[in-house]
């Protein structure tokens, strides 16, 4: 199985090595340590995704300028699915969960809850690389 260097795989696989570690949280203390040398903050990620996928999914403009080419490229071989939403439909509220960053694996996560008119949620995880300039949304996992 080939990974590509700039996917999710590549990243995972680099978690695997990694020694044991508690992640930094966005409920980290202010002085985020190694997490800012290695890249963006916790507290930077989850402002860039609150203002990315804003209330109810990002706008044209983010989409364009603020996403990784490999989720461009995912989203042109995915006209039925808005890949960076996980779903058919904009959803009628976003949320943002804690963000977790893992230096060495040069990568930061959140789960993303989207709410649904009928009252539903779903959830799907969203993945900056921490060395990103400016940051952007390199990856996106859905739920099921």
């Amino acid at each position: 199985m080939k990974l590509k260097p700039y996917g999710l795989g590549a990243a995972l696989s680099a978690l695997l090595v990694l020694p044991a570690a508690a992640p930094a949280s966005a409920s980290a203390p202010a002085d985020p340590g190694p997490a800012a040398a290695a890249g963006h903050s916790p507290t930077a990620i989850g402002a860039f995704l609150i203002d990315f996928y804003g209330e109810r999914g990002p706008s044209d403009r983010d989409r364009e300028l603020r996403v990784s080419q490999h989720l461009k490229d995912r989203q042109a071989h995915s006209a039925d699915l808005d890949v960076l939403l996980c779903a058919r439909t904009a959803p009628r509220g976003v949320g943002i969960g804690p963000v977790t960053v893992a230096p060495g694996a040069g990568i930061g996560w959140a789960t993303v809850t989207t709410y649904w008119a009928e009252g539903g949620t779903d959830t799907f995880t969203a993945y900056v690389r921490l060395d990103s300039r400016p940051i952007k949304l390199d990856d996106v996992v859905c739920a099921g």
